[in-house]
């Protein structure tokens, strides 16, 4: 088996096991597919005048990154700042950690920063300004952040009509020499929907909070030349970006079931699912057994709140093309139960002991943490190059 290490350089074509030959289970990327999703997207944003900073913490890989940035040197986010150090190692430049900052994690952000990487955070709180403007006061390096704002609920950020929180954070950093670059958003609470006309409402209640918040920054004197805002579907969806001036988004560029439920991506634009082999049948239960359990697909089961639930995965043949209603109906650590979905009428393959399958999964990001590697797809199906991806913090 190929072994992708961090920063080893991919495989040439020639030196890539054929599909049917690789050890499973493992991690396909259909890079047409992939290549169809980012330049649908950059159209997309490009129609309503704003700039595309792809979101990595799906991807965890510069492979992918080269192909999502509208230049090698970005812009990025991130989600982690082992993501930060390794992306900045390739070359990227303008990046955003995508996370409330906390305190202890400033030193590790001006290290990468005194790399030349242009890193910067965000936070939501009176307590971490303070923390951003001492270690800027003490390090000598004015780290520029982003105040988050709370576009629906869902997470974390100041409530957008919450002006003395939000001018208190943005005078208490411009007073200790932080660089203030604007307010940026999430639209999480877009994930629960479907319908494409609440989705353009989310997307558009998105874009008027996060106006609201910079307007009320730049009535009071205080910069804000950013307006960061971003969710797959939000981004997906939006018509109206008056305002704004860049979009985040990242798991559409791989797609994945749950994404497909709220309708921001489609089923056949899926580039990412996972090589399975067949190990054993339970003929009376109806079930086939495959060597990919949830350490190979994980445990998320998102779609279930949906109106389709996939178990855990939809199950396809090497041409990734799906089973009628064939789904992994259950998991335990290193096996996959596949089954007919409950009230099906089709029939159940047959897939002898050491066929091949491909299982789409859940949530990528979820999927995608359980490998150090991509399998690269080309456009005849076959393996054409391994990039490697990393994992932790």
């Amino acid at each position: 088996m190929l072994v992708a290490q961090p920063n080893a350089k991919p495989p040439t074509p020639r030196s890539c096991p054929a599909l049917d030959a690789l050890q499973t289970p493992c991690l396909l990327l259909d890079e047409v597919r992939l290549r169809a999703n980012v330049e649908r997207m950059r159209a997309h944003l490009t129609r309503l005048g704003v700039a595309f900073r792809p979101h990595l913490k799906t991807a965890k890989s510069l492979d992918v990154a080269r192909i999502a940035m509208t230049a090698p040197e970005g812009p990025a986010m991130v989600s982690t700042l082992r993501e930060a150090e390794y992306f900045a190692r390739g070359g990227v430049r303008d990046m955003i950690y995508g996370v409330g900052i906390a305190p202890a994690k400033l030193a590790r952000v001006s290290a990468i920063r005194a790399g030349g990487a242009d890193l910067t955070v965000i936070l939501d709180s009176l307590e971490q300004a303070e923390a951003v403007a001492d270690h800027s006061s003490s390090s000598s390096d004015p780290l520029p952040v982003l105040i988050e704002v709370d576009a629906d609920g869902h997470r974390s950020g100041v409530a957008p009509g919450d002006a003395d929180t939000l001018l208190a954070i943005g005078r208490l950093l411009l007073a200790g020499g932080v660089s203030l670059r604007g307010v940026l958003l999430h639209a999480g609470d877009s994930y629960a929907l479907s319908d494409p006309e609440a989705l353009a409402a989310a997307a558009e209640a998105e874009r008027r909070a996060a106006v609201t918040a910079a307007e009320t920054l730049r009535a009071a004197g205080l910069p804000c030349p950013m307006v960061s805002v971003g969710s797959t579907p939000t981004a997906r969806y939006a018509r109206n970006l008056v305002g704004v001036t860049e979009v985040r988004a990242g798991v559409f560029m791989f797609g994945d079931l749950f994404q497909a439920g709220v309708g921001a991506v489609a089923m056949e634009d899926i580039a990412l699912s996972v090589l399975a082999t067949v190990i054993g049948h339970q003929r009376a239960k109806g079930w086939i057994i495959t060597d990919a359990g949830w350490m190979a697909l994980s445990r998320d089961r998102g779609t279930a709140r949906q109106k389709v639930d996939q178990g855990y995965g939809v199950v396809c043949n090497l041409a990734g093309q799906p089973y009628p209603d064939l789904i992994v109906a259950d998991t335990n650590q290193e096996h996959g139960i596949v089954a007919l979905r409950r009230g099906s009428d089709a029939a159940l393959p047959d897939l002898p002991v050491g066929a091949r399958v491909r299982i789409l999964p859940n949530h990528a990001c979820a999927t995608g943490a359980q490998h150090d590697c991509y399998y690269v797809l080309d456009g005849s199906g076959r393996v054409g190059a391994v990039w490697p991806r990393i994992n932790g913090w």
